[in-house]
């Protein structure tokens, strides 16, 4: 297998030679007025660079970056790490009575959920607690800052859709209300779940002749308001068709709100009691765990959000690299502590050691926060080719190619390459911004040969589906190329 560093030796020789755009790509890219220029491509059949087309220009990468940090992440946590959350308490017990703050202590677990709360809320009730005779303390304290939302610049017109979700590591339903909406006897009627202590959900939406699948066109932010009393009232406005019921998950309750409301309402239908404020601040020192919960493995949390391009969960994962210590059965070392460092720029540390590690140069590459949802993140095709010869030689390789989607099969290329040898034989990441589209991953080729893929485009001119035309253009010459088999009769 071709060392990255040799890697880049070969490429240099190669660039003049292979640089030329496969026929196929070319003149799609001149039919849809792209210049070649806005095109970065990379492609590998083993030792050989079959096509290295501006590969050392950091751009945009978009979605793509999840390949980086799900690398990275699988070869420094270890496939077996999981994340976790406890319930703890340094309070004495009198009779059915905690008397003092009881702890909900948050450790990146990418699946804490409602079901979940209340399924150690009950473990305490098993242990005969019914009444907490002091606060809730909410402990986000494992990344710096706790509240990584607080402040951050809206990224799109959206922010209330779950793309957007800044995560923190206690996040419960990825802090999602699911609207359930129906416009039934002249109005529209919207329920809410899960039910929040205090928190009620109206609708000032307009009934309009519409066609029901394009809902989304009439709906607007809702408005967040609190009354002298504390409670809260969610109010949908914009516009929805007559006769239609669409599910819709948003994310517009401050975190500390949801929580606080979740827990109360749930200990509450448990025949529980909390008797005082909720706070939130880093755990008492001597605390004893009362319920825990911790996530599935690593490797299927990465499944997740590569197959379906979530980038909560990547985000997740990227911040885990910066906080917690490496799986010791692996064996990875732990990074120094810089005081005052944020959990993001350990994250960018960590990654840029692990590439170093692996003699990919890290110069030009910029890390936002891991999951491509950024307009500043770069990475050049060399690098993320780089990751990928990486991949195939990890100890994780099954788990790292099991993670990305499959073309024609399943997630984010479920419906592309149907009509191509690529269908069933590729599994690429994908990404897309507004003004970016890639793909980074693996092709077999007509002899069977595994290649590796790396292609992006930064331009204002990919809408409408044709960057994404080019990029499969791409790939689907890979797939063709190489001498196939030759089958005996």
């Amino acid at each position: 297998m071709l060392r990255p560093l040799a890697l880049a030796i070969l490429l240099a020789f190669t660039q003049a030679a292979s640089a030329q755009l496969p026929a196929p790509v070319s003149q799609l890219l001149f039919d849809v007025n792209i210049p070649e220029d806005a095109m970065s491509a990379l492609v590998l059949r083993g030792d050989t660079a079959l096509l290295s087309h501006l590969a050392e220009r950091p751009l945009n990468p978009a979605s793509t970056m999840k390949v980086l940090t799900t690398m990275v992440a699988l070869d420094q946590l270890g496939p077996a790490f999981r994340g976790r959350t406890e319930l703890r308490s340094a309070a004495s017990m009198s009779g059915d009575v905690l008397r003092g703050d009881m702890v909900l202590r948050g450790g990146a677990d990418a699946d804490f959920s409602g079901d979940v709360l209340e399924r150690m809320l009950q473990s305490l009730r098993n242990q005969g607690i019914r009444k907490i005779d002091g606060r809730l303390v909410l402990d986000r304290q494992l990344f710096n800052p706790a509240r990584p939302d607080i402040g951050a610049p809206q990224f799109d017109e959206s922010p209330e859709a779950y793309t957007n979700v800044i995560p923190d590591a206690l996040m419960v339903n990825k802090n999602m209300l699911e609207l359930d909406l129906r416009s039934t006897g002249g109005k529209v009627e919207a329920v809410a779940w899960p039910a929040l202590d205090g928190v009620t959900i109206s609708s000032a939406m307009t009934l309009v002749d519409a066609d029901c699948g394009s809902w989304a066109n009439g709906w607007k932010q809702p408005d967040v308001q609190r009354d002298r009393l504390g409670k809260i009232t969610v109010l949908l406005k914009g516009s929805f068709p007559k006769f239609c019921a669409k599910s819709y998950r948003v994310n517009v309750l401050d975190r500390q709100d949801y929580l606080d409301r979740l827990f109360r309402a749930t200990w509450k239908r448990l025949g529980g009691v909390l008797a005082g404020d909720t706070i939130e601040a880093a755990s008492p020192p001597a605390t004893r765990l009362l319920a825990e919960h911790v996530s599935r493995a690593l490797p299927d949390i990465v499944r997740d959000y590569n197959k379906s391009s979530d980038n909560t969960l990547a985000r997740t994962v990227f911040l885990t690299l910066g906080s917690l210590e490496a799986d010791p059965v692996v064996g990875s070392r732990a990074l120094a502590v810089i005081p005052g460092e944020t959990t993001a720029a350990r994250a960018e540390r960590t990654v840029r050691d692990w590439m170093r590690a692996h003699a990919i140069d890290d110069t030009g590459l910029v890390l936002e926060n891991g999951s491509g949802l950024s307009r500043i993140e770069r990475i050049s095709a060399m690098q993320m080719g780089g990751v990928l010869q990486a991949g195939l030689r990890s100890n994780w390789s099954p788990e790292f190619l099991s993670s990305l989607p499959i073309a024609a099969v399943d997630g984010t290329l479920r419906k592309r390459l149907g009509d191509s040898p690529a269908a069933q034989r590729a599994r690429l990441k994908t990404g897309t911004l507004r003004n970016v589209v890639a793909v980074a991953g693996y092709v077999r080729d007509a002899s069977g040969q595994q290649c590796v893929v790396v292609a992006m485009i930064n331009s204002e001119l990919i809408g409408n589906g044709k960057g994404r035309a080019v990029l499969d253009a791409l790939v689907d010459w890979v797939a063709r190329s190489g001498v196939a088999p030759v089958q005996l009769p």
